[in-house]
């Protein structure tokens, strides 16, 4: 059995739209002409932005979407697929940040970052992948994280919870072997997004002072979302019966000024 082309029309379901990697993402998905479902729990900021698609031209719906309520995601799954056809593409990078030493953290706060990081990218990837191993096509990309290389302190929940993407990821691969189903990991490095900027100042500070004395903030530069959303995109374009399984993007440091040589014009 042969690998077909991808279909003209391939839909695709942003999961944490409403901002950031997410918003980035589901924008360069609906300019390169794809059929965009934006879900998160904040929908009106979705219904905005996917207005703003139409408007230029793209097609896009907003859908409520909870990553942590099985039939919130059920349901949006649908709400997509009825506006928009048979989900080709799914991304789910859902998620905020809650911060702290992991000794003094409540359990159930600890516990809810792996609900809405993990748990929450799995009940997305339960709901879409029957139906696209049926059709024997699909891309499922989940944004993990460089802490997975480098976990920082302070952040124990997330780390776990990213390390855990990085086993569903692998173990996914093997399972969809020969289905034409492909699932990708975008590892972001640290993004400018408004994920964690609701945090306690001095909680912050004394993190980043942790950071700083591991040696886990070289530099003050940050990527913009459009960087991840770019990566995004290499990995759904590949032809199908090729398999971009992860990307890795970091931030440049600050550009130097080159250092003349001897006898190089000054």
């Amino acid at each position: 059995m042969r690998f077909q082309p991808h279909p003209d029309r391939r839909p695709a379901l942003v999961a944490g739209a409403s901002s950031g990697i997410g918003e980035a993402t589901a924008r360069m998905l609906a300019a390169a002409g794809h059929p965009v479902a934006l879900g998160a729990r904040r929908e009106e900021k979705c219904a905005e932005i996917a207005a703003q698609i139409v408007a230029d031209g793209g097609e896009a719906v907003a859908v409520p979407l909870d990553v942590t309520d099985d039939d919130s995601v059920r349901a949006a799954v649908a709400s997509a697929e009825e506006s928009l056809g048979p989900l080709e593409v799914v991304v789910t990078g859902a998620g905020d940040l809650q911060i702290g030493l992991a000794h003094e953290m409540p359990v159930e706060e600890w516990a809810a970052q792996i609900d809405v990081h993990l748990v929450g990218a799995y009940r997305v990837y339960r709901t879409v992948a029957p139906a696209m191993i049926g059709r024997r096509r699909g891309d499922i990309v989940f944004i993990s994280s460089d802490v997975v290389a480098h976990p920082r302190p302070w952040s124990s929940a997330y780390v776990a919870a990213k390390f855990g993407i990085e086993g569903l990821a692998a173990t996914l691969g093997l399972e969809l072997e020969g289905t034409g189903v492909r699932t990708g990991l975008v590892r972001p490095g640290q993004t400018l997004t408004g994920m964690g900027m609701n945090l306690d100042q001095k909680q912050t500070e004394a993190m980043l002072n942790d950071w700083i004395k591991f040696g886990l903030a070289r530099h003050g530069h940050f990527l913009r979302p459009e960087n991840l959303a770019a990566a995004v995109m290499a990995m759904i374009s590949m032809p199908p019966g090729a398999h971009m399984r992860s990307v890795d993007v970091e931030a440049e440091g600050k550009l130097t000024a080159p250092v003349p040589t001897e006898g190089a014009p000054a």
